[in-house]
């Protein structure tokens, strides 16, 4: 495994269409909105897809989502004791910290805090930071969301009147008739060296962002609906970087050229020239 030397900045511009990106439980489930009316998708559904991709790719993952559970374990308690590994580790935060990095991409890329309770002996607490930061997506434009009722053929639970409809078969569907979004993060190479983060894992993690939404389709994001438009990859010639983040990021420009857009080709997107840092650009899939 090659070390990762360079940090890394990246921006991933994305399109939805008729779909509902990341939905609000509190809400409804409508999609994420801020209060100026900008549509969201949190960091935490960006990572989970970024998961399942890699979870797609063959590698071991150990938050995985239920559906895509491959190992037994329903939780992430289980999972961590039943690793051989782990529990020849002795506790010892060092150790099982870098076992757990060694075994699991996610937490040596994301980070992962590892706190449970099994007893005043068997208790776990050890916290984990990894180098791969995201930040919420949010959209360029304020959204326009669409709602629609919906109704199901069948009943949920039998009625004691089997001719009568139950009020579970009433619901609402919502989307997000056309957005273009933005994700932002970094890759910190202090922390990667901490986790053993490795340049491979680095592109394996670009891979999974300009494929991110392969094999997520849903009722909410039917196949199509969500896409990947342009991936930049901004590589530092240093440790810790020629300039910001923040810098570095607001180098992308993104401005609608008509009032209401409704595809990525209403939008200009160009990129400010930084010295000595040219961006690697990638299309979707």
């Amino acid at each position: 495994m090659s070390n990762f030397i360079n940090k890394i900045d990246f921006a991933v511009v994305i399109s939805t269409k008729n779909a509902n990106p990341n939905g609000d439980p509190l809400n409804g489930n409508r999609p994420r909105e801020n209060y100026d009316g900008f549509g969201e998708i949190s960091d935490v559904c960006i990572k989970r897809k970024i998961r399942n991709r890699l979870q797609d790719v063959g590698q071991a993952i150990f938050v995985q989502s239920d559906e895509r559970r491959v190992d037994g374990f329903r939780s992430l308690k289980d999972r961590a004791e039943g690793c051989v590994e782990l529990k020849k580790s002795n506790k010892d935060k060092e150790n099982y910290a870098k076992i757990a990095c060694e075994k699991w991409i996610d937490v040596r890329s994301f980070g992962q805090v590892f706190a449970f309770k099994a007893g005043d002996d068997n208790s776990v607490s050890i916290g984990i930071r990894g180098p791969v930061s995201i930040h919420c997506a949010v959209s360029v434009s304020p959204i326009e969301i669409s709602s629609m009722q919906i109704t199901k053929s069948v009943n949920g639970e039998t009625q004691k009147n089997p001719d009568k409809k139950a009020s579970d078969t009433m619901g609402m569907k919502h989307r997000v008739e056309f957005g273009v979004y933005v994700i932002y993060g970094s890759i910190n190479t202090q922390l990667a060296t901490k986790t053993g983060f490795s340049q491979e894992d680095s592109d394996l993690i670009k891979e999974s962002l300009r494929t991110l939404f392969e094999n997520d389709c849903s009722s909410a994001r039917p196949d199509g609906s969500m896409e990947v438009c342009k991936l930049y990859w901004w590589k530092h010639n240093a440790q810790m970087g020629q300039y910001s983040s923040a810098k570095v990021h607001r180098s992308l420009q993104i401005v609608p050229i008509v009032d209401i857009p409704k595809s990525i080709d209403d939008y200009n997107i160009s990129n400010e020239t930084l010295d000595g840092l040219t961006p690697e650009i990638y299309d979707g899939i």
